[in-house]
C-alpha cells in the first residue's frame, strides 16, 4: 500500500493542516463497533485518497439524510393529524408548531410581524426579531392558492427546506471547527434527537448561526464571531450566554482585545437587527421578552415536577427569581472551575456547560431545545458512549411529552402517559444532561481524560486561546507551568499522550 492510500497517512485536504485526520474508530470503541455495519473501521469500500468524498461532505450528506428521515417521521401529521383530531399529533409523536402558527400568528393573512396586532391568544408574535423574519420569508415562499390545510402544509415544507439548509451549515461548521477531528460531527449528523426535533420549531436557525460563530472563533476571527453571536441572539436568546465563559477564558489568557472585539461585534449586530423594530413597533418588539418573563412553569422543567408532586402552583415571579439565582450560581461555579483548572478548559467545554446550566434551571424545556446542545456536546465531549446515553434520555423525553399531552387531551379515556410517567421522562432528560455535564467537568479537572487533548492538542476550537500562555489563574493552577500548553521543546502537554513538539 502506498503512502497516499495508507489510512494512517490520510491527510486533511483543506490545505490548512498537514497533520492526519483523527479517526474515531481508532480511539472510540463504540465508533469502532458501529463501523462494522459498513465494513469495519476503514471499510472495504473506503477510498482514502478520494478527492470528492471528504469527511465534511460525508457528514453533510449523512446530516441531510437524517433530516429527511425526521421529515418522514412527521408524515402522519402532515397528511392529517395536524388538521383532524388534535390528539393524533401527540399519539403519533409528530407535532410541530410551524403549521399551526402559520394561521395563528397572522402569516396566512399577510400580517406584518411585530407591527400588526393579532386577534388570537397572542397580541403580537412572541419570537425574537430574526426568527420572525425567518418565519416571514417562509410565508413569502408559501403558495397562496388552495385551502388552509394545503397552505399550512406548504408553509411547513418551505420552513423544512430552509431548516435543511441550516442543518447543512451546522454540519459543515462543526466538522471544520476542530481541524483534525471532522468525523466528530457525525455525532450531530446521527443524533436521533436532532432528526426528531429539527422541524418542531425554528431553533435550527439560531443553532446554525451559533455553529458558524464557533467556527469563526476557532479561526481566530473574534469580530466575525461576535457578529454571528449577535445575529444568533437576535434569533434566540441562548447564544449570548456563550460570551460569559469566553470572557473568563480571555481573562485567564489575557486576551482582552479579542474579547472586546467579539463583544462589540455581538452588541452591534444585535442592535442593527433589533433597533428598527424596537423604535417603530416597540409593543410588538418587546412581546418576546415580556412573554418569557410572564410565562408560568411549563413542560420539561424540574419546577413542573415540584408543582405536580406538591399539588401547588408555583408563583411565576418567585420561580423567575430562583431560576436566575441558580443560573448565577452555576456561572460562578463555571468561573471558579475555569480559573482553578490545572489546564485552561477548552472553549467548547465551557460553552456546553453554560448552555446546559440554562436549560436545567429554566422554567420550561421544549423538546427542540436539545438542538442547542447537540453541536456543543459533539465538540465538548466527542465520545459516542456518553453522547448516546444523553441522547437516550432526550429521546425518552421527546416521547414522554407527546404521550403526556395525549393523556391530558384524551379526557376520561386517559390515553397516553400519566403525570407520574411524564415526571420520569423529565427526570431522564435532566439526569442524562447532568451526566454529560459531569463527564465534561471531569475532563476539565483531569485533562488526560479529554479525548480531544490526548494527541497533544490544546484547544482546537479556541482560536487565539489555543496554546496561549495563562496570565491569571487561582489555586493549584497558579503553580508552574502557568500556561495551557508547553511551547518549548519537548512534550507539548503534561497529560495524555505525550508527543514531541514539532
Amino acid at each position: 500500500m502506498t503512502s497516499e492510500t495508507s489510512p494512517r497517512a490520510y491527510k486533511d485536504r483543506r490545505g490548512d493542516s498537514a497533520e492526519p485526520v483523527v479517526r474515531p474508530t481508532e480511539q472510540d470503541e463504540v465508533a469502532a463497533a458501529g463501523s462494522q455495519l459498513i465494513g469495519g473501521p476503514l471499510g472495504r469500500w473506503a477510498r482514502p485518497g478520494h478527492r470528492w468524498l471528504t469527511p465534511v461532505r460525508i457528514v453533510v450528506l449523512v446530516a441531510i439524510g437524517m433530516f429527511a428521515l425526521g421529515m418522514a417521521q412527521k408524515l402522519p401529521c402532515y397528511d392529517w393529524a395536524w388538521f383532524r383530531g388534535a390528539n393524533s399529533q401527540y399519539t403519533h409523536a409528530c407535532y410541530s408548531d410551524i403549521p399551526h402558527l402559520y394561521s395563528l400568528r397572522g402569516f396566512s393573512d399577510h400580517l406584518v410581524p411585530y407591527f400588526d396586532r393579532l386577534n388570537g391568544d397572542m397580541n403580537y408574535l412572541e419570537y425574537p426579531v430574526l426568527t420572525g423574519l425567518f418565519m416571514e420569508v417562509a410565508s413569502w415562499l408559501t403558495p397562496g392558492g388552495g385551502d388552509m390545510q394545503h397552505r399550512e402544509q406548504m408553509y411547513w415544507m418551505a420552513n423544512a427546506g430552509m431548516l435543511m439548509v441550516c442543518t447543512a451549515v451546522i454540519a459543515v461548521c462543526v466538522a471544520r471547527t476542530h481541524r483534525r477531528r471532522p468525523w466528530d460531527a457525525l455525532l450531530v449528523a446521527l443524533a436521533p434527537a436532532f432528526a426528531l426535533t429539527a422541524t418542531i420549531n425554528w431553533d435550527l436557525f439560531a443553532v446554525a448561526l451559533t455553529a458558524a460563530a464557533l467556527l469563526m472563533w476557532s479561526r481566530s476571527r473574534p469580530l466575525a464571531f461576535g457578529i454571528l453571536i449577535g445575529l444568533a441572539t437576535a434569533a434566540k436568546l441562548y447564544p449570548v450566554l456563550i460570551l460569559g465563559p469566553l470572557l473568563v477564558l480571555c481573562w485567564r489568557a489575557g486576551k482582552w482585545r479579542e474579547f472586546g472585539a467579539a463583544a462589540l461585534g455581538a452588541a452591534g449586530a444585535w442592535l442593527i437587527v433589533n433597533l428598527p423594530v424596537m423604535m417603530l413597533a416597540p409593543e410588538g418588539w418587546k412581546k418576546f421578552y415580556t412573554f418569557s418573563q410572564e410565562r408560568s412553569v411549563d413542560f420539561g422543567s424540574f419546577w413542573l415536577i415540584i408543582s405536580q408532586r406538591t399539588g401547588k402552583g408555583l408563583d411565576t415571579g418567585l420561580v423567575n427569581t430562583l431560576a436566575l439565582l441558580l443560573m448565577v450560581l452555576a456561572c460562578v461555579g463555571i468561573t471558579v472551575l475555569t480559573l482553578t483548572a490545572p489546564r485552561r478548559p477548552r472553549f467548547a467545554q465551557l460553552a456546553f456547560l453554560v448552555v446546559a446550566a440554562f436549560i436545567i434551571t429554566n422554567k420550561v424545556y421544549s423538546p427542540q431545545y436539545v438542538l442547542w446542545l447537540i453541536p456543543l456536546a459533539a465538540l465538548a465531549r466527542p465520545r459516542w458512549r456518553d453522547f448516546l446515553i444523553w441522547q437516550a434520555g432526550e429521546v425518552a423525553y421527546f416521547l414522554g411529552i407527546w404521550l403526556y399531552l395525549a393523556y391530558t387531551m384524551s379526557g376520561e379515556k386517559h390515553q397516553g402517559l400519566p403525570p407520574e410517567g411524564y415526571q420520569l421522562a423529565i427526570a431522564a432528560h435532566l439526569l442524562t444532561t447532568l451526566y454529560l455535564c459531569a463527564v465534561v467537568v471531569r475532563d476539565i479537572m483531569m485533562p488526560d481524560r479529554d479525548v480531544v487533548r490526548r494527541d497533544g492538542s490544546d484547544d482546537p476550537s479556541g482560536g487565539v486561546l489555543d496554546r496561549a500562555e495563562d496570565v491569571f489563574v487561582l489555586g493549584q493552577a497558579a503553580h508552574p507551568p502557568r500556561h495551557a500548553a508547553l511551547l518549548d521543546a519537548g512534550p507539548r502537554v503534561e497529560w495524555g499522550v505525550r508527543t514531541p513538539a514539532s
